[in-house]
């Protein structure tokens, strides 16, 4: 065979590197399957995945399914005469009667080193739990969570200052990369799957808005860690005289306060330093319900705040 014919599922920016990799390549890539445009901003105006973005300007077909067994949507794939199918943050489970269409199966990207961080979220729980290194993993698909036979995998370190932002750019790129890598070493037949062991899996699971919430009992350098994780989804926050002020940077402070845990301290001008349950924490870039983001040096200017007053 010459080359494979396949269809690429995909929705988020996060997908668009693999989509344009295999652009780039020999692969026939014969459609390109998103989700629904869907309303966003005040206007509701409805708004293409990134990935369809990508696709037209590639030249593709694209499917827009409500439903992945839609009939009309099954029967084009079928029609289509795929070898493989390329799955990258659909965002819709695949069930066993789509996986079995294609010729060879399919094939999916995922950001973690499995069995490690199976599920949705797993670069946030990756700098959420401190981990010093993660990486990408391609592997093939079944009807599990994320529990398909290893292909291949590439490791990168987490960097000390890495967001969740920073991080899924570099693995998304890092991820297109590992794709055509196991493309061609599944064409010459030197690839074989290996199995996930169950006993070292761990989960990631999905975080919504209101898990972006800060405990200040917990330590400085995990709470550094927790706002890294979820920047810019879903966002760490706390109260502030009642409103909601959210925090977009923060670094642990190599000292000790014996006040309550969210209680603000005493400092130099310029600084909001806060008191964990286990050390201090310097916010450095906030934002205030119905106000600007700000580096906390101009905040305070607008918004002075008294050593003693509580967050929360």
């Amino acid at each position: 065979m010459s080359t494979y014919r396949i269809i690429f599922f995909g929705t988020p920016e996060f997908a668009v590197p693999a989509l344009q990799a295999l652009h780039s390549s020999e692969y026939d890539v014969v459609a390109v399957v998103t989700k629904p445009d869907r309303p966003r901003g005040r206007g509701r105006r409805l708004v293409a995945p990134p990935v369809k973005q990508a696709a037209i300007k590639l030249g593709y077909q694209v499917l827009q399914p409500s439903r992945v067994k839609e009939p009309w949507f099954l029967e084009k794939i079928i029609a289509l005469n795929p070898d493989l199918f390329v799955v990258v943050a659909y965002g819709y489970i695949l069930p066993g009667s789509v996986l079995s269409i294609p010729r060879m199966g399919a094939i999916n990207i995922h950001p973690s080193l499995l069995p490690k961080y199976r599920g949705p979220a797993p670069i946030q729980w990756a700098i959420i739990n401190g981990e010093q290194e993660t990486g990408v993993t391609t592997m093939w698909m079944d009807e599990g969570m994320d529990t398909g036979e290893i292909l291949l995998s590439a490791r990168v370190a987490i960097e000390p200052d890495e967001t969740f932002q920073s991080l899924q750019h570099r693995l998304s790129r890092l991820g297109a990369e590992l794709l055509l890598d196991t493309l061609d070493e599944l064409k010459s037949e030197r690839l074989a799957g290996k199995r996930q062991s169950p006993l070292e899996a761990t989960y990631a699971p999905v975080l919504k808005k209101e898990d972006g919430r800060i405990d200040w009992t917990r330590d400085a350098k995990s709470l550094d860690a927790f706002i890294r994780g979820i920047n810019p989804w879903p966002g760490a926050f706390t109260f502030l005289y009642g409103k909601r002020l959210k925090i977009f940077k923060a670094r642990p402070v190599k000292k000790h306060s014996h006040e309550k845990p969210g209680t603000v301290l005493d400092g130099f001008p310029g600084e909001l330093n806060v008191a964990t349950g286990k050390g201090i924490l310097s916010l450095k870039e906030v934002q205030l319900e119905s106000a600007k983001r700000l580096p906390i040096k101009e905040f305070l200017r607008g918004c002075p705040i008294a050593p003693g007053t509580m967050l929360g």
